[in-house]
């Protein structure tokens, strides 16, 4: 038993050896629970490195996520040759030998029924799923009937399918746009320029050295957290579009200001770049900010800031109060309700007697 005894022990201090030795690595290690609301955050040296109100600093290119929204125009959209033209297609029709008063030499769009309307003394006329020399043929064919010697040329105006590429694109959650009868494709992680790479390749399958314009619409993937601590009434959290120039301040202005149940003690916890190294957490001296006009610590925001604002002690306390207090006011309440009721029954009874 001795034996045994003597063997735990050395056990112990073995582990106990290990523990420390793994508590001097990384950036928590075996230290004790981190309290997620300090009632005081850490107070490290500021550094002049990180960006604040009067030293900011520019973001890295813009990398288009879920759930930006893209502005996508088409500069160049010509369908690959023999295009055959499609419901509300626009094409131009031009014709020699129609009559003076009646000329035909108009854009015309192609209506649902798949024909063009040259007018009351023309009529319509079907060119869908037809090609420019057999629309051509069509339309010399059935002018013939009322004219002599005519000649027709048309031409593609604009596709009905570039309707579809022209206008706004939300980056769905699986990172990709779509772009209508041309397909979709993938945009999620790149530039903008690598976006319209991405979607003039997509566009070259049916158009001819297709030319875009990309831009960002609304900038939804890049974003900071506010957390208004509630004076134990919950934790409010607001999430905001970073755009490269916010700071404390214009944070804090976007709620209206700070709230009863706050006080003055702000930090912003800042998460770890791609997850590689430690978390910084910058402590905010609200006071020199506001009275002092002091830039040291209106630090610029990032995405993925967490600007926290602590709550007040006090009101946290009133409001404990006023929660433990409320089911025995109820309580009260209803016997007060209760005794009050049954004298009025008693004393209207008697009254009734006499």
């Amino acid at each position: 038993m001795k034996s045994c005894d003597k063997n735990r022990t050395q056990i112990g201090k073995a582990l106990t050896l290990v523990a420390m030795l793994l508590g001097t690595t990384g950036c928590t290690g075996f230290m004790a629970p981190r309290d997620p609301f300090p009632a005081t955050p850490p107070q490290p040296p500021i550094q002049s490195s990180v960006p604040r109100e009067l030293d900011k600093v520019t973001l890295p290119r813009y990398v288009v996520e879920s759930p930006d929204i893209l502005l996508i125009e088409g500069v160049k959209l010509v369908p690959k040759s023999p295009h055959k033209f499609e419901i509300f297609d626009v094409i131009l029709v031009r014709v020699t030998g129609a009559f003076p008063d009646q000329p035909i030499d108009d854009a015309y769009s192609i209506d649902a029924d798949g024909t063009i309307n040259l007018g009351p003394t023309y009529g319509r006329i079907k060119v869908t799923n037809l090609t420019t020399e057999e629309a051509e043929d069509e339309v010399r064919s059935e002018l013939a009937q009322i004219l002599t010697d005519v000649d027709v040329s048309i031409s593609l105006i604009q596709s009905a399918g570039a309707q579809q590429v022209t206008g706004q694109h939300l980056v769905g959650p699986d990172g990709r746009v779509n772009l209508g009868t041309y397909g979709s494709v993938m945009v999620q992680g790149m530039t903008l320029e690598q976006v319209r790479a991405a979607v003039e390749k997509q566009l070259s399958l049916k158009l001819e050295e297709p030319e875009v314009f990309v831009d960002v619409l609304a900038y939804n993937s890049k974003v900071y957290y506010i957390i208004t601590q509630g004076g134990g009434f919950g934790d409010n959290v607001a999430r905001l579009p970073v755009t490269g120039n916010e700071t404390v301040l214009d944070a804090i202005a976007s709620l209206g200001g700070i709230s009863q149940v706050s006080s003055t003690k702000l930090w912003i916890a800042r998460p770890a770049p791609n997850g590689v190294g430690c978390e910084q957490v910058l402590p905010i001296d609200w006071e020199n900010i506001t009275r002092g006009a002091s830039t040291a610590t209106n630090y610029q925001l990032m995405p993925g800031d967490r600007l926290f604002i602590a709550e007040n002690k006090y009101a946290k306390f009133s409001g404990l109060v006023s929660t433990t207090l409320r089911p025995f006011e109820s309580i009260l309440g209803a016997v007060s309700l209760g005794t009050s009721t049954m004298n009025r029954i008693v004393r209207f009874g008697e009254a009734n007697t006499f």
